[in-house]
């Protein structure tokens, strides 16, 4: 059995999400998934290995298993993020494409038990190293990060923008960070971005950004085709483009780990 999230732990107030990356399905709950749904196909690829080593003390909490186990960042109790809107739900059914993954679907009672083997331990510990940020720095900023293919007509119409930042609608981050990130990414040369467009920010982004409480969180989708070769299987990471990627990577999480609040008046 692999452990449900791996930490790597640091000294500055930036704390990396990773909820996406694991590919990690228990054989038991392999064998419930269809042809289809044994391929993964929606995972966030690569997005370790495009953020390792981009921050020097960046914290990371990093889900191993994959989102079809149990997706870290829905709400635990099933409510959608995007009412009315297509989506994936706690425990999908369905792929990005609407297409069915399972030849035997949970139950009520295996999703409660995905969700205290899974769901609930990466939480904890995603909690855990945000409390232990806050206390060292006074407050903390959770970079949540994901990615996606640019072109799902069934969540979204048209192609994605590459930089798709989301702050729910700049209630979960102090309006410095946002700033900070927003103009980051209008700056770099060559790609697109939009602030809390058809991404707004994760159940993650959501539960964890309480600005008034020192704890900010702020979700970055980047759509796939910035860092792989193609936005298809075998899911090829493409060094060229993601060197060029993760240079802009570094200015963001440099820039906000470099931020710190405004605590008192004028003089």
């Amino acid at each position: 059995m692999i452990a449900p999230v791996e930490i790597t732990r640091g000294d500055s107030p930036i704390v990396l999400g990773q909820p996406h990356t694991g590919t990690y399905v228990p054989p038991e709950i392999e064998a419930k998934l269809n042809t289809r749904g044994r391929g993964v196909d929606d995972t966030d690829w690569h997005i370790d290995r495009l953020y390792e080593g981009v921050l020097d003390g960046a914290t990371t909490v990093r889900a191993t298993f994959h989102r079809y186990v149990i997706d870290a960042n829905r709400d635990p109790l099933g409510q959608s993020l995007y009412p009315g809107q297509n989506t994936t739900a706690l425990v999908p059914l369905t792929d990005f494409d609407g297409n069915d993954i399972w030849s035997t679907p949970p139950t009520e009672a295996e999703i409660e038990r995905r969700r205290n083997s899974f769901h609930a331990p990466y939480h904890a510990a995603l909690a855990a190293e945000l409390q232990r940020v806050k206390a060292k720095h006074g407050f903390a900023i959770l970079y949540d990060c994901h990615s996606i293919r640019g072109d799902i007509p069934f969540l979204f119409d048209g192609t994605l923008p590459d930089f798709n930042t989301g702050t729910n609608m700049g209630s979960t981050c102090d309006a410095a960070i946002e700033k900070i990130v927003v103009d980051a990414c209008a700056a770099a040369k060559g790609y697109s971005a939009v602030l809390n467009g058809r991404f707004k920010g994760g159940w993650t982004t959501r539960h964890y950004g309480r600005p008034t409480e020192g704890l900010h969180a702020i979700q970055m989708e980047l759509a796939q085709s910035t860092y792989l070769s193609a936005e298809a299987a075998p899911w090829t990471y493409d060094q060229t483009k993601a060197n060029r990627l993760r240079a802009h990577l570094h200015h963001i999480l440099t820039s906000l780990a470099n931020w710190a609040p405004q605590t008192g008046g004028t003089t």
